[in-house]
């Protein structure tokens, strides 16, 4: 690669249009066509699931607006999380975007798309546009008609393609792993459920417990396979909660941890923007790689934590137990979560959560 043919120009030069989505948002229907605001840009796609809809009629004003995007459009997550998850529309679809949500359309004679999703992408890009694109603090946000005039290193056509199959193929493998790794994840719930729900466990002579005729005792539950207890999930683990990590910041600015809150939980990892803590807070509230975490406040989630050593924060459990094996309770959790979210759900007048009387009802066999 031949670094003499690179050039800095502006992105309002390889665009033929940088806009945003709906400044106005239309009113929510119960069938019709998605629209899309930041918090539905993944890394990959756009979660049309979690989309809210809207009627045709908005829909095709919103389409004489320009808010619908085409293919090869390169959509940028503009406000909040800015820079957060930028994608390519591959294939165009009956959807529009909110203005939280910026639009970049590549003049196809200059820049890859993928290409200039990348380079937005690269850490040293968004440290850039920190520095100079941004405003608010609150609710961050890029401001288009500075960002037009983001410069960045352009190469031809023939590099740019080269540079895009490289990092290509390196999301590829990793979606792939991601895909394996969902399809492992529902395939050990479908067993755990035939076992501890439909009781299809192998019996002495290898076949299906239930539906081979072995005995079932009353219980609390209905009926249960014979030799086995009712307990609550609250016997089988402990439920450690986390601290208010504001009155524990770290004694200088080398020596930290980060701090493991809700947002990280879901997406799976600290950053460099995340909170900082005490490296010599309680060893129990520091969560390491492959620990059981349950946020039961806000959005509740469970998940084993892959994103290092971390200062666990109040509003998040650390469960671990002596004398059962993580598989165990983990997915006992997950069988009751729906339940959970929708007792959140019912606090209308504060922030969902649930309490620790939630866990002693939630029941469990072993």
């Amino acid at each position: 690669m031949s670094f003499d043919k690179w050039r800095k120009v502006r992105l309002e030069t390889v665009c033929k249009k940088i806009t945003d989505g709906s400044h106005w948002s239309p009113k929510n229907a119960i069938k019709g066509y998605p629209m899309a605001s930041v918090k539905n840009l993944t890394y990959y796609d756009i979660n049309i699931e979690e989309c809210r809809r809207i009627t045709k009629e908005d829909y095709e004003k919103l389409i004489k607006n320009d808010c619908k995007p085409l293919n090869n459009d390169v959509l940028v997550a503009k406000d909040g999380s800015y820079l957060k998850n930028i994608i390519v529309i591959s294939e165009e679809r009956d959807i529009v975007v909110l203005s939280s949500i910026a639009i970049l359309r590549p003049d196809l004679d200059k820049i890859n798309p993928y290409y200039l999703k990348y380079y937005l992408l690269n850490p040293e890009s968004k440290n850039r546009i920190k520095q100079g694109y941004i405003s608010g603090s609150a609710l961050p946000r890029i401001i288009l008609k500075d960002f037009k005039k983001y410069e960045i290193n352009l190469t031809s056509l023939e590099e740019q393609e080269k540079i895009v199959s490289i990092l290509s193929s390196l999301d590829d493998k990793i979606e792939l792993n991601n895909q394996i790794n969902k399809n492992l994840e529902e395939i050990t719930q479908a067993i755990f459920k035939h076992w501890f729900v439909d009781f299809e466990f192998p019996n002495e002579n290898g076949e299906p417990y239930k539906s081979s005729g072995d005995e079932m005792i009353d219980s609390e539950l209905g009926l249960i396979p014979k030799g086995w207890n009712v307990r609550s999930l609250n016997q089988i683990a402990n439920f450690l909660n986390g601290l208010a990590m504001q009155k524990y910041r770290p004694e200088n600015g080398k020596n930290y941890l980060p701090v493991l809150k809700i947002k990280e939980l879901k997406i799976g990892k600290t950053s460099k923007n995340s909170d900082k803590c005490s490296m010599n807070i309680d060893p129990k509230y520091i969560v390491n790689d492959g620990e059981v975490v349950f946020s039961w406040s806000g959005s509740l989630e469970v998940k084993l934590w892959c994103g290092n050593k971390a200062g666990l924060n109040q509003h998040l459990f650390k469960v671990t137990s002596a004398n059962y094996p993580k598989w165990f309770y983990y997915y006992w959790i997950k069988h009751h979560i729906e339940d959970f979210r929708r007792i959140a759900e019912d606090k209308t007048t504060t922030m969902g959560h649930i309490k620790r009387e939630h866990l002693s009802k939630a029941k469990v066999l072993d």
